[in-house]
């Protein structure tokens, strides 16, 4: 018998109850000979080749989800990190760019598409700069393109004039789209160390070491880990570890199985399978809970950051025994607006922006779908930025920032973002000015470990 009843039962319970799902299949596609001096026929040749391509995308996830009885809950593009595109073009503005991408996702019926982005972390070119200045107007009139700018790598150090930038941009992104269902800043993030092959939005793009085509995959699975850790309820830590490390083991493999299939039906390769632990508002879709299962009385309790980082830790050790494929980000997401555990921690005060902060050490990502006031002046965004960037940089691995300034709202007010993206208090921002120090520009230098030539 190739498998058990009680395997077979194990299986049912994590799609049933568990909220077991592949959270997305998004495929990665190169632009870069769509690039042309005339911005109208770029425009045209991008829209040609991504029609083309992905045409077959949402009906061969669907195809998969029946065959296979896998829940494929987003089906999402990435391309080419447009500033290396359109700046062959004269085109002083690039919203045009943007609003073909969205026009293709209308199309083909996909939920995202990222790559509306710039990779500046040692320097900015004229083309970069357009499409971050384009990035307010661009995200207020479009409904599904993502945005992205990594400002910083290890082996570079900190653009801080790009993060002083990025810190205005977003204040503008705010205002620009307040009225809009969808407020622009949930669909921009900032990065150090961006991975060239993420899944996941809103900083998925298609690195230019990529092929012209590729499939990459993100799994999701806080509920099963969640009904793990609840089997070692009072075990110590070491055997609790080794639980959740076997049950990412099984989560992996389901993700290899779709990503196969799905590149070998799309006639292309088979990139990265991410299993990042990305939670979602509804109930047992929860990193938090986890967190709390493990033995905290609230996410962001003492002790918070030493349990997700043996969770993050247990996580990849589990993936990559079941695949050669893993990459992307792959570790756990802490989200406040999209984890409901997270929205009460939040809620009831028993995590703070500084205490985020701290987890992102340790987790996949960063400061990530976070509401503060409206009125946080553009240089204490940039100051949280290169806070959040120093981590990556001198820890050498990916951190981002996605952080919503709500217009009109103050520290405690709510604010709604809407499916997937849910909703989140307000969280109070340090008062203190650090204007000086942004307004410095300049670079902060590559850490001394990041010599290794």
């Amino acid at each position: 018998m190739l498998f058990s009843p009680v395997e077979i039962q194990e299986t049912v319970n994590m799609f049933m109850r568990q909220k077991l799902d592949i959270r997305c299949i998004t495929m990665g596609i190169s632009l870069l000979d769509c690039a042309a001096e005339d911005s109208k026929r770029a425009c045209e040749k991008i829209y040609d080749k991504i029609m083309t391509k992905a045409g077959n995308l949402v009906k061969t996830g669907q195809d998969i989800e029946k065959e296979f009885g896998v829940p494929i809950i987003n089906k999402r593009i990435s391309v080419t990190p447009i500033s290396l595109v359109a700046g062959a073009s004269k085109a002083a503005d690039y919203t045009d760019y943007c609003k073909i991408l969205d026009k293709c996702a209308k199309e083909l019926g996909i939920n995202f598409i990222g790559g509306f982005s710039a990779l500046v972390q040692k320097g900015i070119t004229p083309a970069d700069k357009i499409l971050i200045e384009s990035i307010p107007e661009a995200l207020s009139v479009t409904n599904y393109v993502c945005s992205s700018v990594n400002v910083g790598t290890t082996k570079n150090g900190i653009n801080m004039d790009a993060v002083k930038l990025m810190g205005e941009i977003i204040c503008k992104t705010a205002e620009r789209s307040k009225n809009c269902d969808v407020n622009g800043c949930a669909k921009l993030v900032v990065f150090c160390n961006a991975p060239e092959d993420n899944p996941f939005m809103a900083g998925a793009f298609h690195g230019p070491g990529e092929g012209d085509t590729v499939i990459n995959v993100g799994v999701s699975g806080p509920g099963v880990i969640l009904a793990a850790v609840k089997e070692y309820k009072g075990r110590p830590i070491n055997e609790l570890a080794d639980g959740i490390k076997k049950m990412a083991f099984k989560i992996t493999r389901m993700g290899q199985l779709v990503g196969t299939e799905a590149a070998r039906r799309l006639n292309t390769n088979f990139g990265i399978l991410d299993l990042s632990l990305a939670p979602t508002p509804a109930v047992g879709d929860s990193v938090a809970r986890i967190l709390e299962e493990i033995g905290l009385e609230g996410c962001g309790a003492p002790g918070t950051t030493a349990a997700l980082a043996m969770l993050t830790d247990m996580v990849k050790k589990g993936g990559v025994m079941a695949s050669t494929n893993v990459g992307g980000l792959s570790g756990a997401f802490i989200p406040v607006s999209e984890d409901e555990g997270m929205i009460e921690a939040a809620t009831k005060g028993s995590i703070c922006l500084e205490k985020l902060e701290a987890m992102t050490t340790v987790c996949s990502v960063g400061l990530d779908m976070i509401a503060i006031p409206g009125d946080t002046p553009a240089t204490t965004i940039s100051g949280i930025l290169a806070d959040e960037f120093a981590i990556g940089m001198v820890n050498n691995k990916t951190t981002a920032c996605r952080l919503i300034p709500a217009p009109g709202k103050k520290a405690g007010d709510w604010v709604e973002f809407g499916g997937l993206l849910g909703g989140c208090p307000v969280m109070p921002v340090n008062k203190f000015s650090c204007a000086d120090f942004i307004n410095r520009g300049g670079r902060i230098p590559a850490p001394i470990h990041s010599f290794r030539n």
